[in-house]
């Protein structure tokens, strides 16, 4: 989501703009987090993932943005494609969807893992999403590439939408249990409905004002928090926001014992993550469909939300997660 999370479609107009704020990622990572372009902080070896040909010895780009869940797919990704040969730059935590987005399309980002809904609503600029998971898939997959020559490929079971959560405390008084309600509650009492957002969410269409429109609020109405996301869930259980969104997959979700609203009217888009990179990548290094396929086939909601929780809430490196995921599964050996 958008966890999660993605921005606005690039237009043609903003080319000379994204050159520039690519160059700035690169030679001002500093400021923003990345690894400028650096070796993956942990060795890995071949497992069930073998050395492929095209693969071995070649430099490969691996980028994510800058929230937790990216950041662990960004190394199961690049941890993925080192056991496979590949000597692996890592540009993960790129600050922002949009930066991400640009940076591979200027071609200072090889391959990330995306998700379907930010695709289609966001880079392909829909304003409907597909209902079916597999459907909304391979919509965006033949979208993308036609206009802008992005391939999609190996999409994960897990779905990483976004929400609105409660905490049982607020849940019993208010008495919300689905968005419907919540939207009721918005026009009956705006005051007991502080809602907390990050900036994001707020302006994008498959975010807080799409969902206004669809249960039929005035997004206006609500007194509205903008927090950045990680701060948001402990918000949200300490009562200090009555309802704030968060992403599906996020293991602090279980872990503070919040409530996620039921979107009962089935708006939020199918988040479910794919590998992605640009077509001339894909035809140099054709082994990563095979390579991350079976990789991917394991990344249920269930798991990522786990891996999530060991880093939000026990505190663990993101790249520790990766690695010991992909080693519990038999992909790479240490």
């Amino acid at each position: 989501m958008t966890p999660h999370l993605p921005a606005a479609a690039r237009r043609p107009l903003r080319s000379l703009v994204a050159l520039i704020a690519v160059a700035a990622l690169v030679f001002g990572a500093a400021a923003c987090g990345l690894q400028s372009g650096g070796a993956l902080p942990l060795p890995v070896k071949p497992g069930s993932i073998t050395v492929q040909p095209d693969l071995e010895g070649q430099t490969i780009t691996v980028g994510s943005k800058d929230f937790t869940e990216q950041v662990i797919l960004g190394y199961i990704l690049g941890f993925s494609l080192a056991a496979a040969g590949a000597n692996v730059r890592d540009l993960t935590n790129i600050q922002g969807s949009n930066s991400a987005r640009d940076a591979m399309a200027a071609g200072q980002v090889d391959v990330t893992i995306e998700y379907t809904g930010t695709g289609w609503i966001n880079y392909l600029g829909n304003e409907q999403p597909i209902p079916d998971s597999t459907k909304q898939f391979e919509a965006v997959r033949d979208a993308d590439l036609a206009k802008n020559g992005i391939v999609w490929i190996d999409p994960a079971p897990m779905d990483n939408t976004y929400a609105l959560a409660v905490n049982q405390e607020n849940a019993a008084k208010t008495g919300v249990k689905t968005l419907s309600d919540y939207a009721a509650l918005v026009k009956k009492d705006p005051a007991a409905a502080t809602t907390c957002v990050e900036t994001e969410f707020r302006s994008r269409q498959d975010g807080f004002p799409g969902m206004a429109a669809k249960y039929g609020f005035d997004p206006a109405q609500v007194q509205m928090q903008i927090l950045q996301t990680g701060i948001i869930y402990q918000a949200v259980a300490n009562g200090n926001c009555v309802f704030g969104e968060v992403f599906t997959t996020d293991g602090r979700i279980k872990a503070l014992n919040l409530n996620v609203l039921e979107d009962d009217k089935q708006f939020f888009p199918h988040y479910n993550a794919a590998v992605t990179m640009r077509s001339d990548v894909n035809e140099q290094f054709p082994s990563i469909a095979k390579v991350m396929a079976p990789v991917m086939a394991k990344l249920t909601s269930e798991q990522i939300s786990e891996l999530n929780r060991q880093v939000d809430v026990d505190g663990r490196e993101p790249a520790d997660v990766a690695r010991d995921w992909l080693v519990e599964n038999g992909f790479v050996k240490v």
